[in-house]
């Protein structure tokens, strides 16, 4: 028997976000269930094209924005977060492109090693880092919020 071909792999043209951009992706990530109440995630978009060592990456299919990552590094370790794909366009090769760039970024300013968290019910995006070459490490985060707030989950 021949194996069925490949699934196509729609191009992804991807770019830093622009100002007209936000409440899309705002949108997006809301679709992909990134948010939470306790944060602001236009507050977090205007954090991170606020300095050098952060951005938003949009990669555009068609125009449409069907993908996204915000990558920063700390001086030391680069930082990966809100990496969404648009539901209804999962299978397509983007998450893989969006996470290519934003390595692509950090190795551009001279970071070597990208970090992330998942949640843990989110076994579905585990899953997808594991099949791009990451591996769980044996670290655990600990956190305060610096404004007197009880912590959160």
């Amino acid at each position: 028997m021949n194996a069925p071909p490949p699934k196509p792999v729609a191009a992804l043209a991807i770019a830093p976000i622009e100002d007209a951009d936000a409440a899309d992706v705002v949108a997006l990530w809301q679709r992909c269930g990134l948010t939470r109440p306790w944060n602001d995630p236009a507050a977090d978009i205007a954090l991170a094209r606020k300095g050098t060592n952060a951005t938003v990456l949009v990669g555009r299919d068609g125009g449409a924005i069907v993908a996204t990552a915000m990558v920063g590094h700390d001086g030391h370790r680069g930082w990966v977060y809100y990496v969404a794909t648009d539901p209804e366009h999962r299978g397509k090769g983007h998450g893989r492109a969006i996470m290519a760039a934003a390595e692509d970024w950090l190795r551009q300013t001279g970071i070597a090693k990208m970090q992330l968290m998942v949640r843990r019910e989110n076994a579905a995006a585990g899953a997808f880092y594991q099949s791009i070459g990451y591996a769980e490490a044996q670290t655990i985060v600990f956190a305060r919020w610096l404004d007197g707030r009880e912590p959160t989950p």
